[in-house]
């Protein structure tokens, strides 16, 4: 993540355009048209070898020529000379440049072009935006470095698109509709400036209040996802994908390898960073068309006000389709109206306020509805008729509306040109207008599932699973085993007692070497069993015919274990057959057949899956994924995006599966996925859930040599090593650990008892209630951005101990600098604590390579002015006339540390 010399990509105080053109309809000459026309209070700086003046504007022959260093060159030169030329605006000290040329990855040579001008950039820090696209836009610094052929106006929406083709679309469909842009950035191939960049820009940029994507393909899925979410908890972040196609997956493995790879993955992600995935470029337009408002959704409902009884149907047809729901019309609310409506009224919602409805019936019934303490938005629609004018009608929605700034007020005009005036008129004083019911409602409830989004993300888990050091090696130890004998695949047995480990049920099984044995197996166990042939070369069992179920006795086993093994052998001569499993037949006539496992994808790596299992789960495929690592939470949000959830929940006379039990499973898979990089594909099929719990069947599971490390996973797990003991001057000890979603409670506790004072230390200002979304954002961290370390009791399980003190620091995009906060709960002062976590946070910063720590403190603030001095943080830095010090501390000093010494 990085949005180093940004400044010069969207605020340069000069511009050079390298390719200028006098040529009618060139690209240097569009380019030119669009930089000398938009506003750009700077120079603009032409260079072309073969011109002397540009739009009458002085020409320079070539980049040495330049009389002043642009901060942004745009490029729009033939490809071969564009590594020169970078390196040339280097050398100058240009920091940005936006390279339009195409011609870089056509072509074997294009390959190398492109990393040669990459090799030229790199070392000056240069930032480049492109090859092969549009442009930049930033219409706020009135700069159009772009061959787009509309300069849209000043808004508040950005737009990052991988295709030029969408932005010159979604410039023509604003600038019809008023609709103006914050940013337009064309990425093109994304050389070096890619989205995680921009949303990492976006997130803070004020001019920003909601982000549009265009994605055709992530490169960088880790950098995307921090990025992403971090921007999502800020605005409204849309995204468009284009590509649902699942090419490829044919050829895995397993089922659960069947869906890397996929859209599906994309569908995943999207949802765990918590941005509002839209299928169609006219949904993004119905959702631009609400944000450019600034209306925001705070509720759910919706109240539909119609002059006709049609139109409010199809509007409920639609919000019940997109999963909405009306509101409710309190009786205060309907006695209000009855006072003014005309007796026939529908007394309901929709309030249907009859045909003939002139502007100031609509005006009374707006103002009612808007007077209500709801935070429900409304939705008016008008049917145009010989006795009423529309825009009259509408110029009392916009009256009624502007009394109420901020109430989210959707209207929807239908007909054609006899409403255009109206819908002009919503236009220019920012209230949402649609040409339909349909894209009205749809556009509404685009809002109400991102805020639902953001909401399911920040709720809180219950306790995390554990995995013990033992198992952990002792899982390594196997896989090894395999590894070593030059297998990829897992023996069923092997895949069983890997998820025994880590803790998952697995119905008891055992290995016969040969049909006799498999019947002595059976007297063991003197209930059904079920027969599999063993082999290393087969993997799916019952695609061969090597599964038998039910068999009732010795001489049945014995008989179909000889059977079997004639068939295989006769169809797979070449299979090693080591033999059969025999396990008890589970009882399944309560039990739902499930399907959980691991994936790789290209993309965004390890996955997980899970949907309705047995034979048939390719043809039923009601199944999901799931980007690691899990929580209970988010393990829930999994299973309830199946359709198979809601036959979990219990069905005439079959019982609900046991709660937290299939969650359980997920969770224990994430952390398979965590601490063994080895596996890369993980089928349990099926598992069964009852109302007493689950067992895995089946498993299947293929490995492959891997290098330990964490960054093979799309989001950055629970940094186990960093944990830690520290010992304080009473002899007392405690555990640091990186905080966890699952501490929100005990956090929320531990700020209960600290005392006013010391609350208003930290916090800069009085804290009387320490909210729900405000523990969810101090506990749901990005370890990629920020660290958060708690001090608890030494063996207390996460999300279950008491946390006595909280450390934190948040890095820039830079990873450069990071501000730091600290908190100690008040009666546990006194005894080095403090200190012990500020050791410990500094020497993880020197770990992170960050170079510098900062914070800012009341000067009143004495024991934190006392600890920062005794810690090394420079403090006498203060603004004249402020009541906080900025101290800063030169991370170097704790290279050495690891805060687990006794304290003095």
């Amino acid at each position: 993540m990085s949005i180093r010399n940004f400044d010069a990509l969207f605020r340069p105080k000069s511009i050079a355009l390298i390719g200028a053109s006098n040529r009618p309809h060139s690209v240097g000459a569009v380019v030119a048209d669009n930089l000398f026309t938009s506003g750009f209070k700077g120079p603009v700086m032409p260079v072309n070898p073969h011109e002397t003046a540009i739009r009458s504007t002085l020409n320079y022959r070539s980049v040495a020529d330049l009389p002043t260093t642009p901060d942004l060159a745009v490029i729009a030169t033939p490809a071969p000379g564009v590594p020169a030329i970078i390196a040339e605006l280097g050398e100058k000290g240009c920091r940005a440049a936006v390279v339009i040329t195409a011609g870089f990855g056509e072509v074997e040579s294009g390959h190398e072009l492109h990393q040669a001008m990459l090799d030229a950039a790199r070392p000056h820090l240069m930032r480049i935006v492109g090859p092969n696209c549009i442009g930049l836009i930033s219409p706020h610094a009135g700069i159009n470095a772009s061959f787009a052929h509309v300069t849209p106006e000043k808004g508040d929406i950005a737009l990052v698109s991988q295709s030029g083709a969408i932005v010159t679309a979604m410039l023509d469909w604003a600038s019809e509709r008023g609709i103006g842009f914050s940013h337009v950035i064309s990425l093109g191939d994304m050389s070096d400036v890619d989205f995680g960049d921009l949303l990492d820009y976006l997130s803070t940029d004020r001019t920003t209040r909601a982000i549009f994507l265009y994605v055709e393909n992530i490169t960088h899925a880790k950098k995307f996802m921090s990025a992403a979410r971090t921007a999502a908890r800020a605005k409204p972040v849309i995204v468009i994908k284009s590509g649902r196609s699942a090419a490829g997956a044919k050829a895995a493995l397993s089922h659960t390898g069947a869906l890397a790879g996929s859209d599906v993955v994309y569908d995943a992600a999207f949802a765990r960073a918590g941005l509002l995935r839209v299928s169609k470029l006219e949904e993004m337009f119905e959702a631009a068309a609400t944000l450019a408002t600034g209306v925001r959704i705070r509720g759910d409902g919706l109240t539909i006000v119609t002059n006709g009884g049609g139109a409010g149907v199809m509007a409920v047809d639609a919000l019940d389709a997109f999963g909405g729901r009306l509101s409710d019309l309190e009786p205060e609310a309907i006695e209000a109206l009855d006072a003014f409506l005309p007796a026939n009224w529908s007394r309901a919602n929709p309030v249907d306020i009859i045909g003939d409805a002139p502007g100031e019936r609509y005006a009374k019934t707006l103002e009612t509805l808007l007077s209500r303490k709801s935070d429900d938005a409304t939705l008016a629609i008008f049917c145009p008729s010989a006795i009423t004018d529309p825009h009259e009608v509408a110029q009392a929605i916009v009256d009624v509306a502007g009394r109420h700034r901020g109430a989210p007020v959707l209207t929807n005009w239908l007909g054609g040109r006899g409403v255009q005036t109206a819908r002009d008129l919503f236009a220019d004083n920012r209230i949402a207008t649609f040409e339909s019911p349909t894209k009205a409602i749809r556009a509404f409830m685009h809002l109400v599932r991102y805020r639902r989004n953001q909401e399911n993300l920040m709720e809180t888990p219950a306790a995390g699973v554990a995995i013990s050091h033992h198992a952990i090696k002792a899982a390594h130890d196997m896989i090894a085993a395999v590894l070593a004998e030059g297998r990829t695949v897992m023996t069923e047995p092997e895949g069983k007692e890997l998820l025994s480990l880590f803790g998952i049920p697995i119905v008891e099984t055992f290995r016969a070497a040969t049909p006799q044995e498999a019947a002595e197996r059976f007297e063991a166990i003197d209930h059904p069993v079920a027969l599999k042939i063993l082999s290393k070369d087969i993997s799916h069992k019952s695609d061969v015919g090597g599964v038998r179920l039910g068999l009732r006795s010795a001489e049945e086993v014995r008989e179909a274990a000889e059977t079997m093994l004639a068939r295989i052998s006769a169809a797979f001569p070449d299979a090693d057959i080591e033999g059969f499993t025999v396990q008890r037949l589970v009882d399944m006539r309560d039990a739902h057949e499930l399907i959980a496992g691991i994936a790789t994808d290209v993309t965004f790596g390890p996955v997980l899956l899970f949907g309705r299992g047995g034979k048939a789960a390719e043809v039923i495929n009601d199944r999901t994924i799931g980007l690691p690592p899990l929580n209970s939470v988010l393990a829930r949000r999994m299973i309830d995006r199946t359709r198979v959830s809601k036959l979990l929940a219990g069905y005439r006379d079959v019982p609900a599966a046991a709660p937290g039990t299939i969650e359980d499973v997920l969770v224990r898979l994430s952390e398979m996925i965590v601490h063994l990089p080895e596996i890369t594909e993980l089928d349990i099929n099926p598992f069964l859930a009852t109302s007493e719990g689950v067992v895995a069947l089946d498993a299947r599971v293929a490995v492959r040599p891997c290098a330990p490390g964490r960054d093979r996973l799309a989001i950055h797990p629970y940094p186990h090593e960093l944990e830690r003991e520290i010992t304080l001057k009473d002899e007392r000890r405690f555990l640091l650990r990186a905080i966890r979603p699952e501490d929100e409670i005990a956090l929320a506790e531990m700020v209960s008892r600290c005392t006013p004072e010391d609350l208003r230390l930290r916090f800069m200002g009085p804290m009387k209630v320490f909210p729900h979304q405000t523990a969810a954002r101090f506990t749901q961290i990005d370890y990629d951005r920020e660290m958060a370390f708690v001090a608890t009791d030494p063996g207390s399980a996460y999300g279950m101990g008491t946390i006595y003190g909280v450390v934190r620091v948040v890095s820039d995009p830079e990873n450069e600098k990071a501000e730091y906060a600290v908190l100690v709960r008040s009666d546990m002062k006194g005894q080095g604590l403090g200190y012990g976590l500020m050791r410990a946070i500094l020497a993880y910063a020197a770990r992170r390579g960050l170079r510098e720590v900062y914070g800012e403190v009341l000067r009143e603030n004495t024991g934190m002015m006392r600890m920062a001095r005794h810690l090394g943080f420079e403090t006498g830095r203060y603004e004249l006339g402020s009541d906080t010090a900025h101290v800063v501390f030169d991370v170097a000093k704790a290279a050495e540390w690891d805060g687990a010494e006794v304290l003095e």
